[in-house]
């Protein structure tokens, strides 16, 4: 039975793998064919860099891509600061008035259908333009207050949960020592929640570098996004270009993974490591 078992488990593992990473690996392979059908591979000329050298001439996806980069870098920034905020509150602040309403609040775009949350902003901005003039039609604005709506629910759910199981004690020494509310959580807390921090830094980047439905209604005409021009694209036939552009964003992701896996590693050592200082002294 124990032999079965050992047996059992790691071929799951490797089926399991398989079937996320297979897709993914064979995209990546088919980038590098000449032939301009995806599926089917060009012994005589393959493998080529030629439709890397295409997508870089596509002043369409570039402007797209570009255009995603700053996108999702304002959303990620602005869900950091605000998600973070928001789960404090939720931690720490304990039974307040208005605290229910507050948590459904920041719930509900987790649970919420995107179709249903693009409509609403999208009659939320233009309600708003016509009693104050503001935004002035759909564009970049629009997409990273989108974005934001939604993306920092994720970073509030991550940074409470981390700090749920946060020692107390160590904001407790510093106030006793005579150190401000403000620099405790600069020196002490934000330190030891970084990793969280990162976490939801990198998850609000993803969705909103990855969002289709929500950015389709507050999008403008000046203002597509990478996805939706891919998804255009796809529409009409995939072009062996989008497998290139899905390996460099593949590439790209991982490489920020392993980044901030190793970021992280190094902050939890560092926290054991003066944990362990402080607890000599």
């Amino acid at each position: 039975m124990m032999g079965r078992r050992k047996i059992f488990v790691p071929a799951m593992l490797i089926l399991g793998f398989a079937f996320l990473y297979g897709p993914i690996l064979s995209m990546m392979l088919y980038s590098f064919n000449y032939s301009k059908l995806v599926t089917v591979w060009d012994h005589a000329n393959s493998p080529t860099l030629k439709w890397y050298g295409e997508l870089f001439h596509d002043t369409q996806i570039m402007g797209a891509a570009w255009l995603s980069i700053k996108i999702a870098t304002s959303n990620a920034c602005l869900s950091v600061v605000l998600g973070t905020l928001a789960g404090l509150v939720l931690a720490r602040f304990g039974r307040f008035r208005g605290r229910t309403l507050l948590a459904a609040m920041i719930t509900a775009p987790l649970v919420m259908p995107e179709v249903i949350t693009g409509l609403a902003m999208l009659l939320l901005f233009v309600a708003m333009e016509q009693l104050i003039g503001w935004p002035a039609g759909r564009g970049v604005t629009t997409i990273i207050i989108a974005h934001v709506t939604f993306s920092m629910a994720y970073v509030t759910v991550i940074i409470q949960s981390r700090l749920a199981n946060f020692d107390d004690s160590l904001e407790e020494a510093a106030m006793d020592l005579g150190a401000r509310p403000a620099k405790v959580f600069w020196r002490i807390t934000l330190p030891l929640i970084m990793p969280a921090v990162i976490s939801g830094w990198l998850l609000a980047f993803t969705l909103s570098w990855d969002d289709v439905v929500i950015s389709q209604f507050v999008a403008g005409p000046s203002s597509t996004t990478l996805p939706m021009v891919i998804f255009s694209k796809v529409r009409l036939g995939v072009s062996p270009a989008v497998n290139a552009l899905a390996t460099i964003m593949v590439l790209i992701v991982a490489t920020g993974v392993m980044l901030s896996a190793i970021v992280m590693q190094r902050q939890e050592k560092r926290r054991l490591r003066e944990m362990q200082l402080a607890a000599s002294d």
